[in-house]
């Protein structure tokens, strides 16, 4: 029998974020928040604001010891996040402050104490009711503390300090624009000849946007060099600037991808913006959907992390965490192209997301609908209506894990026999395993929470599965000898405080179908005779 990897993963949903303290000493953390603490990119190729960063950290080092903040502001992809991550970055301001922490805002917020004199780096700020909730936690010791802050809209930084002019970045030279064209295709091999002919036309042609650079050198990285001219003129021809300007390379770049990897990259959409996602979670979501190739030379997961590392490759995708053992952790993509790949993904109706922000949703999907996202109140979706009999897909995120109350959602396994993905890992199903979903054969991915104590051995008319996601909420968890039946599965990661395999050891012996399992996740688990802790 092939060695059977184990390992205690924590599951992650569609819209969940693991909580880190970038600080330079961690302060305690709850093990969840809105407010998305990370630790910045400390590799990112900067060109150009010398000059204002030298401004910024004179502000931030220097004045009275009251609290006191400095906001830069302007369009998307203009570098307001990398300006400031280089000054965050800076020995000056690392042996300045006791204790750094950078947090990024978006369009979701909560509420964080940090100690000491801190430089706190609130990112993508969207409005003041943001700002207005968090200020009351950060404390005026008078001892030198800061905040800096980045955002879109010039007028939140004057609500945040009026008596203060916010910084508000310039546009890149041309020649800072070849620069970081050149540095960029460094990353990806060196700067071929095709660059001395085209590389000054290409670089005038980005109009404004360091991303529009960014995403180009992708393009470039790809393309054989007698095609350069081409996306010279192509840039050049274009007549919008700035963010209209870098929606029209995406579009380009969306063009030049290999037709596997464009519902890869649209798959982004449906996450929330600026949220970390997990490798393992987009590849076994991907290789659910079908959409990672199968080949006899490499495993179907190598495949899926082969993808992955082409799109980051592309500089469409952005590297979040590296493991502690090498590799990527996380993984996440700018806000414009998440805009671009929601509006794209639902031009070509590969999937829909749907809210509920405002209240209990209608829920109208077209009758067509093959995938759908929906971030929703649990008892809000318990009460919709859903019928879309082509649904291959369904994905379901609360606004936190509401696992206090169980639901009865069993209608939409009676309607949804195609579904390939379920995913309801933050909705308590209760205490008794819905039947129904064994009826859902054509099922690769299974995800679901609820405080029953057993699976029924009905769960092997599951033929297809793949991935099985199980966070129990009571008790032991009793899983049946016919899990094993189940020849395709290659992940088994079950969270809680125990469960049961019940697996005879002669039968584990003989048994040779669990030649694709690939991982079992868990606490504890008991095997016959003999437990295993990870």
């Amino acid at each position: 029998m092939r060695k059977v990897n184990l390992v205690n993963k924590e599951y992650v949903g569609i819209g969940d974020d693991e909580f880190t303290c970038g600080a330079q000493k961690k302060a305690q953390t709850p093990p969840h928040s809105w407010l998305q603490w990370t630790m910045p990119t400390s590799n990112q190729v900067v060109v150009g604001f010398h000059d204002e960063a030298g401004q910024i950290i004179f502000q931030l080092t220097g004045g009275s010891g009251a609290l006191d903040g400095v906001s830069i502001v302007d369009m998307p992809g203009l570098g307001k996040t990398t300006l400031g991550n280089k000054v965050y970055q800076d020995p000056m301001i690392i042996c300045h402050f006791h204790i750094r922490a950078w947090c990024r805002i978006s369009q979701v917020y909560g509420k964080k104490e940090v100690l000491g004199r801190y430089l706190l780096v609130l990112d993508d700020v969207w409005d003041i009711a943001a700002w207005n909730a968090l200020k009351v936690s950060f404390p005026n010791d008078a001892n030198g503390s800061r905040i800096l802050l980045t955002s879109r809209i010039s007028k939140l930084a004057l609500e945040v300090k009026p008596a203060s002019k916010p910084l508000h970045l310039r546009q890149l030279t041309d020649d800072e624009y070849l620069e970081l064209l050149q540095k960029k295709l460094a990353e990806r091999g060196g700067n071929p000849p095709a660059l001395f002919l085209h590389g000054k036309h290409i670089a005038k042609g980005c109009k404004g946007l360091p991303l529009t650079v960014v995403i180009t050198a992708g393009i470039l990285a790809n393309l054989e060099q007698d095609g350069w001219e081409e996306i010279a003129e192509r840039l050049s021809s274009d007549t919008v600037c700035g963010t209209e300007h870098c929606k029209s390379i995406l579009e380009l770049s969306y063009k030049h991808l290999a037709h596997y990897l464009k519902p890869c990259l649209l798959y982004f959409g449906p996450f929330r913006e600026d949220q970390e996602i997990p490798i393992w979670t987009l590849m076994r979501l991907w290789t659910a959907e079908g959409f990672v190739q199968k080949t006899e030379a490499k495993r179907i997961e190598d495949r899926a992390e082969d993808y992955i590392m082409d799109l980051i490759g592309r500089s469409l995708v952005m590297v979040d965490k590296q493991k502690s053992t090498g590799g990527i952790k996380t993984c996440r993509i700018h806000d414009l192209l998440h805009e671009f790949c929601l509006r794209k993904a639902t031009d070509e109706n590969l999937l829909r997301l749907r809210r509920d922000d405002a209240g209990i949703p209608n829920f109208d999907e077209p009758s067509n609908t093959r995938r759908l996202f929906i971030y929703s109140k649990a008892r809000h979706f318990q009460k919709s209506r859903l019928f879309c009999p082509l649904l291959s897909s369904l994905v379901v995120s609360t606004q936190s894990e509401e696992y206090g109350t169980p639901y009865n959602v069993s209608s939409i396994f009676r309607i949804f026999k195609l579904l390939r993905v379920l995913d309801l890992g933050k909705i308590n199903l209760g205490f008794v395993f819905p039947s129904e979903i064994t009826l859902l054969v054509q099922l690769r991915y299974l995800a679901f929470a609820g405080s029953m104590n057993y699976i029924p051995s009905s769960i092997a008319n599951l033929w297809n599965l793949e991935t099985f996601i199980l966070k129990s909420l009571h008790g032991i968890l009793f899983l049946p000898d016919t899990v094993w039946n189940l020849q395709t599965l290659r992940c088994l990661c079950i969270s809680g405080k125990f469960f049961d395999l019940s697996l005879a050891k002669d039968n584990l012996d003989s048994s040779s179908d669990l030649c694709n399992l690939d991982t079992i996740s868990a606490l504890e688990l008991d095997l016959g005779q003999s437990q295993w802790r990870s």
